[in-house]
């Protein structure tokens, strides 16, 4: 019998966990035994979990006792604080908040881009940006065929990569400018911000807080994140990210310059059709192409509209969109999970 494992869900109840337990399930992971963690105030509830039901228990450092594998959901500040104490009793930690991706001791893994950095986690193992994962997959395979020497991104991001209340403020501010009511702000762009503004009708060049630097940052994390996962320091990034008026699923306009000169744009397309976790839809006489509304649910990487640079031969564009609460968030945890477990590091 297939080893199993002792699982922990911490933040089992929001957005990101609930979509953990469902490809923990889907996918049919190992699992022995799961324990489902969350706040003080959400302990005693109750969660099906494949048929069966589970009581919420409170995250604590205690909580983790015999646990195997600990997928982190709860913030960047729980993480911080019970991370290093579930790494301490021997899990290994899968965390999907920011609160280690540029610590130099953990790795920061995409499967499809860098697996083999997974041999190298001291306890704890950060899972990427949701709109930095889906740019390195497409990416990824690209820069191993013909070199990659420059990246400019700007972002179309769902609200749903702010919670579950930025829908509901999206779903609300729509129903009042339909009824001519007043629209009010109160999350975007960012909760803790001096103004909010409404993003229904609205795009807002905004993703989390300005920095000294001018970038947001969301851009900055981008930026610093896909330098990291791609072992390329020097490599120049430039983002910019904004919030449209989306419920769930990320896009990208995405500009990179190859090494290789004479690079045409079936040889790229041909190599993103072999890339895992990639599904090319690029066929503009059919107006086949990407969209973050027939992207959700779903597991893959979206890649269309891929076309060379007028004044750049080495140029090209292209058009990125994922589930960013799937392959941006849950699945990535899992497939990390799923990898060590093929490669017997855990």
């Amino acid at each position: 019998m297939a080893k199993q494992y002792t699982v922990a869900v911490v933040g089992a109840t929001g957005a990101v966990g609930t979509k953990m337990m469902e490809q923990l399930a889907k996918r049919k992971f190992p699992i022995g035994k799961l324990k489902l963690l969350a706040s003080k105030r959400s302990a005693g509830n109750k969660l099906d979990f494949a048929g069966q039901t589970y009581t919420i228990e409170e995250a604590t450092p205690e909580a983790f006792d015999g646990v195997d594998i600990a997928l982190f959901s709860a913030g960047g500040s729980v993480s911080l604080t019970l991370a290093p104490e579930a790494a301490k009793r021997g899990a290994v930690v899968i965390d999907n908040t920011s609160a280690f991706r540029m610590d130099p001791n953990v790795p920061l893994v995409v499967p499809e881009v860098n697996r083999e950095d997974l041999k190298a986690h001291k306890g704890i193992i950060a899972n990427p940006n949701c709109s930095t994962i889906q740019m390195v997959v497409a990416m990824e395979p690209i820069r191993e065929a013909f070199g990659l020497e420059n990246v400019i991104v700007s972002t179309y991001q769902a609200v749903s990569g702010s919670g579950i209340h930025a829908i509901e403020e999206l779903q609300a501010q729509s129903l009042a400018w339909d009824e001519g009511k007043n629209v009010s702000a109160t999350i975007l762009p960012v909760k803790g911000d001096k103004k909010h503004f409404p993003i229904a009708r609205n795009v807002l060049p905004q993703i989390d807080v300005f920095t000294d630097n001018g970038f947001t940052y969301e851009e900055m994390k981008m930026i610093n994140e896909t330098k990291k996962i791609m072992h390329a320091p020097a490599l120049p990034v430039a983002a910019t990210c904004v919030r449209v008026p989306v419920v769930s699923g990320h896009s990208e306009s995405l500009f990179i310059e190859v090494s290789q000169s004479g690079v045409t744009v079936e040889e790229l397309r041909e190599v993103l059709r072999n890339a895992p976790g990639v599904i090319v839809q690029d066929d503009i006489k059919n107006q086949q192409y990407p969209m973050p509304l027939f992207a959700e649910g779903h597991d893959e990487t979206f890649v269309g509209r891929i076309r060379k640079d007028l004044s750049n031969d080495r140029g090209f564009h292209l058009w990125v969109v994922a589930d960013n609460l799937l392959k941006g968030a849950a699945l990535n945890s899992i497939q990390i999970a799923e990898a060590m477990v093929a490669d017997e590091i855990l």
